[in-house]
């Protein structure tokens, strides 16, 4: 690559990968909404999550984003742009989740922008943590699922059981 053109049109090699970092995650968030819109349970986003994670570290992006984080740690120009460009995966997350936890008692005491954030925060997490324990990183997403199975579970209730689940939440939450 020709040094002067980066400059000339990036003017730091900084601003050439957050401008890479920005247009990546787009064209990828891009790529995934089709599937996340169409994803009818937990489970099902897991299971998007888990093809997401399979195609994105094919393509290298996994250790692309692993060195914009490592590099955003210490220098607040790559920070910035690391982290506007995650905020698009936990934009299309949290409409998901919106979506999905509509009239769930959970959705009474969830936080869905903070949920969005965790989840984001967690299939990053597992995204690396694959990179150096892969059967430790698939035992971690499967307790996911099992998670999502007892949400499941208690969508399922009957009004009286929902009933009570919600009173015991308000209690709990002093709502």
């Amino acid at each position: 690559m020709n040094q002067a053109l980066v400059f000339y049109h990036f003017g730091t090699l900084d601003e050439l990968l957050s401008a890479a970092c920005r247009t990546g995650t787009a064209e990828r968030v891009t790529h995934w909404s089709a599937r996340l819109r169409r994803v009818g349970s937990l489970r099902e986003l897991l299971d998007v999550g888990r093809g997401l994670h399979q195609e994105e570290r094919e393509l290298g992006n996994v250790s692309v984003l692993a060195q914009m984080l490592a590099g955003a740690q210490t220098d607040e120009r790559l920070a910035g742009p690391t982290a506007e460009s995650l905020q698009l995966w936990v934009d299309e997350i949290e409409s998901v989740l919106r979506r999905l936890l509509a009239g769930s008692p959970f959705a009474e005491v969830a936080d869905v922008p903070g949920l969005a954030r965790a989840v984001s925060a967690a299939f990053i997490g597992l995204e690396l943590y694959d990179g150096v324990d892969r059967p430790a990183a698939e035992r971690a997403i499967d307790a996911l699922d099992q998670l999502a199975v007892l949400i499941e579970i208690v969508d399922d209730l009957g009004p009286i059981a929902r009933r009570a689940l919600q009173s015991k939440i308000g209690k709990a939450t002093g709502r």
